[in-house]
């Protein structure tokens, strides 16, 4: 899955900014292989195409496989890709217009202890459940017994899967249907464990390869996870 939430869940303001027309601050996650990740909102992304442009001069552009890969006349590269849920196209205005349609995204959050599973109408959050259960934490050598301990942290991480797993029946399965994709998020061993749960075949087969990063959930993370699910992720490759 690609990967988390770069610059923390937010539209990133960098020199790729479409804001103002002024040059910011480098900003972005360092991409593998060169070059950097950076996050623009969906209603964004045509002011962000046209700033690439007017920084970096004349363009050729290609769109292939959901990727619409912007080269500047400089040689700065920008390669954007589609969001969770949009439907893939060929040619750069069906490339905007996929990306800015509004989408139906389940949300599945969780950490060992604690987890958010929502549904999200745009950029809206019209469902939720939130929760939290306890799981031991790692106590030193010598404390406890390693076995007897680890089987009790074990069975406590067992029950707290389980429960985020009936909370998924119960919000997301009923809404299969009407969901573009499904997004996850946290550790994902634990995300894993939910769906291994065989009631939720069909909300694991619409998952994306995206994969936010994000700490324990709660509401507020929730909310905040959205924008990193609809977000077009670009690498930007600066000229030499």
């Amino acid at each position: 899955m690609a990967q988390g939430i770069p610059d923390r869940l937010a539209d990133v303001a960098s020199d790729e900014s479409a804001t103002g027309g002024r040059p910011a601050a480098r900003g972005g996650k360092p991409a593998a292989g060169g070059g950097r990740w950076v996050n623009v909102a969906p209603e964004r992304l045509d002011r962000w195409i046209a700033g690439f442009g007017d920084r970096h001069g004349a363009t050729s552009h290609t769109v292939d496989g959901g990727v619409l890969r912007l080269r500047a006349v400089d040689l700065a590269e920008a390669e954007c890709q589609l969001p969770p849920g949009a439907v893939e196209v060929h040619d750069m205005a069906g490339f905007v217009a996929a990306a800015s349609q509004p989408r139906r995204l389940g949300l599945v959050l969780a950490r060992k202890s604690a987890y958010a599973v929502g549904i999200a109408d745009g950029a809206d959050l019209v469902a939720s459940k939130v929760d939290s259960h306890y799981v031991q934490s790692r106590t030193a050598a010598g404390g406890w017994s390693q076995q007897r301990f680890a089987r009790r942290r074990n069975n406590q991480a067992k029950a707290a899967a389980g429960s985020a797993a009936e909370t998924v029946v119960r919000l997301l399965v009923p809404e299969v249907a009407s969901l573009h994709a499904v997004v996850t998020g946290g550790d994902r061993r634990t995300v894993d464990a939910i769906l291994a749960d065989r009631r939720l075949a069909p909300v694991a087969a619409l998952v994306h390869e995206r994969f936010l990063d994000v700490p324990e959930p709660k509401l507020s993370v929730l909310r905040d996870a959205i924008a990193g699910a609809r977000a077009i992720r670009i690498r930007v490759i600066d000229p030499p």
